[in-house]
């Protein structure tokens, strides 16, 4: 089984109240290998929400208590993305996930690159919370922009 952010599949979960609807995925959830998951609406938010970046590190850090998770108004949201990050975590241990295909550049589901905690739309390479969490518990972690490279 594949874990899947929920936007992917075109569920009105963004931080803006839409989606990020990707063919691919939506295939994978109607053929019956993928549950869906939205790692900030497990930890309790809101759709819409304002949008989030991580200050001061990556989703390393903010497992770590080095770095936090920062609302555009300056609120913290650090408790609700590690809520949302193990509770996606035990969905994954629940149904024996190999996988997950997250939402690139997410503070929550980014992989690789993440925005940069200040809010300019640059990135910087690290991950988001949520794919940090699933990572170190084994679990291969990939986003929409480099699907092709599951074997599922």
């Amino acid at each position: 089984m594949i874990i899947v952010s929920a936007c992917l599949c075109g569920i009105n979960t963004r931080y803006d109240g839409k989606s990020n609807l990707n063919e691919t995925t939506l295939k994978l959830l109607k053929e019956g290998k993928a549950v869906l998951v939205c790692p900030e609406q497990l930890g309790g938010m809101s759709t819409p929400r304002l949008p989030h970046e991580i200050v001061g590190g990556d989703g390393a850090g903010v497992l770590d208590g080095i770095a936090k998770v920062i609302s555009a108004d300056g609120n913290e949201g650090t408790d609700a993305f590690l809520k949302g990050a193990y509770e996606t975590l035990k969905i994954a241990k629940e149904i024996n996930a190999e996988y997950a295909i997250l939402k690139a550049k997410s503070p929550s589901c980014g992989y690789g690159k993440i925005y940069n905690g200040i809010f300019s739309g640059e990135k910087i390479s690290g991950n988001g919370v949520t794919a940090e969490l699933l990572s170190r518990n084994g679990i291969k972690v990939y986003t929409e922009e480099d699907i092709e490279n599951i074997d599922t």
